[in-house]
């Protein structure tokens, strides 16, 4: 009640040291994820290498609004070998299911052996949702990403900026840790990000093995992302 309150739970009004107290636990709490993930980054300074296989299986991670139409658009560049297509999504997300279904539904007119799946998480964080609340509802999301990861064992994950692509991409790099499968980590970023990465955007710059941004103002303040133009 301590911590839920200082979230703004209607409770008996905690003093200011239980607040500290809950806020230093949320701060070790994203301490021991970032651990992880340098730990992961350490054991790998080498880049992975893409697959030789004549398909590849692809994790797709897609969000609300804005992000499933441009990673559509990506996918929709593709050949047939980036087969089968693992769509994941947030456990509250509607509309990107439909868009999902959609798109594939096109592009088994045109290739019948086209498969997908549809997968779904708790979403790690809520538009507008507070920094404090979000520490534990990522962890629940990553509770629930790594057995789904480690199940699928994809060859490529592919996002593009939601926060749901955060607890993914910490499972697949855990894969790496442990020698199970060495997972490549592509991040485009959205076209709308013009002068500032998203917040995954700058968890995930320092772990994806290719990080692409889609305006030159981005390319001269993080200098190791691609520039190729307009992607999607």
């Amino acid at each position: 009640w301590r911590f839920l309150s200082c979230l703004g739970f209607r409770h008996p009004a905690p003093n200011r040291h239980s607040c500290l107290m809950d806020a230093f636990c949320a701060v070790l709490a994203i301490a021991a994820l970032f651990s992880l993930l340098v730990v992961a980054q350490f054991f790998y300074k080498n880049r992975v290498r893409a697959p030789r296989n004549p398909s590849v299986s692809l994790l797709v991670v897609a969000g609300s609004g804005g992000h499933t139409t441009e990673i559509l658009r990506l996918l929709g560049s593709l050949s047939q070998s980036y087969s089968p297509r693992h769509y994941v999504l947030a456990d509250s997300d509607k509309m990107s299911e439909v868009k999902i279904r959609s798109f594939e539904q096109k592009r088994a007119e045109t290739l019948p052996t086209s498969l997908f799946t549809l997968n779904r998480i708790p979403r790690s964080r809520e538009v507008r949702q507070s920094w404090s609340s979000s520490v534990l509802t990522t962890i629940h999301s990553i509770v629930y990403s790594v057995p789904l990861t480690f199940r699928l064992k994809p060859d490529l994950v592919l996002c593009n900026g939601p926060g749901t692509c955060v607890p993914i991409c910490i499972s697949a790099l855990l894969l790496r840790l442990l020698g199970l499968k060495r997972v490549m980590i592509v991040y485009v970023e959205s076209i709308c990000r013009v002068e500032n990465l998203s917040l995954s955007g700058k968890i995930l710059y320092h772990f994806s093995d290719h990080f692409f941004v889609q305006w030159p103002t981005l390319k001269e303040k993080y200098p190791r992302s691609h520039y190729l133009g307009r992607i999607v």
